[in-house]
């Protein structure tokens, strides 16, 4: 399961990202500030596309996480940015129930924090 993060800002420049080939969805900008924000903490990988946005992946505590981004103009100014955070989980951790991702994932909390501290971020919900 995944957990979401969202918010609108005008601070990235779209027009500037890469071309995602599998589908015209933004979400670079995103991954490739939050990876510069958070160089001291955790190490990011370079963003890749997927069809549905960009996304990383993170080792946070010893566990891999998928951090996903799309972007979509905003009828209230600036763009409307999803921010997802999914723990990978082994085959056997799924089919046991074990290693669940709930709404205290340290990681989860860190990104909400990281996002709550910047003021260009408005209408920011977790969900």
């Amino acid at each position: 399961m995944h957990h979401i993060i969202s918010f609108v800002t005008e601070k990235f420049d779209v027009s500037k990202e890469d071309e995602n080939q599998l589908n015209p969805i933004y979400g670079q900008s995103l991954l490739l500030w939050l990876k510069e924000k958070v160089a001291e903490t955790v190490h990011l990988e370079n963003p890749d596309t997927e069809d549905w946005g960009w996304y990383t992946n993170i080792n946070w505590n010893g566990r891999s996480y998928l951090l996903g981004a799309s972007a979509m103009e905003s009828d209230k100014g600036g763009y409307e940015w999803i921010f997802q955070v999914e723990k990978n989980r082994t085959i056997k951790e799924k089919l046991l129930g074990r290693e669940k991702m709930d709404k205290d994932d340290e990681c989860l909390l860190f990104f909400e924090s990281v996002f709550n501290a910047e003021p260009e971020f408005k209408g920011l919900t977790v969900g």
